[in-house]
């Protein structure tokens, strides 16, 4: 199997699935938000709208947020966060994209074997 091959392959388990794309969605639309809070409100807690795209992406998350603390302690840059999230959905895609392949395999698999016997 060639690079590309494997690299579109990867591609489609990430992206071009229902799963995966309406768990992109879920996070998008959640940073989306997030962006556009500061816009609309200014209160003390305005920021605290970025706890929700970081707990969409939080099992993978959680290693951009300990790197973030060893490395920064505590003072990280935005963009390490926002990347990260970015990055942990991704991650996060592929493998929910692979989960859905495999059951949607299995399931094809048994249909083939069913109406060949049957």
């Amino acid at each position: 199997m060639k690079t590309s091959d494997r690299m579109r392959a990867l591609t489609r388990l990430a992206v071009a699935n229902r799963v995966s794309a309406a768990y992109l969605a879920l996070v998008g639309g959640a940073m989306a938000i997030a962006a556009a809070q500061p816009l609309f409100a200014t209160g003390p807690d305005a920021s605290l709208i970025w706890v929700w795209p970081a707990l969409f992406t939080f099992p993978a998350f959680g290693f951009v947020a300990w790197l973030g603390e060893a490395a920064w302690g505590g003072d990280a840059p935005t963009w390490l966060y926002i990347g990260g999230i970015a990055l942990s959905a991704l991650v996060q895609s592929l493998a929910l994209g692979s989960v859905w392949h495999s059951l949607r395999g299995r399931r094809g698999g048994r249909r083939e074997r069913l109406s060949a016997a049957g």
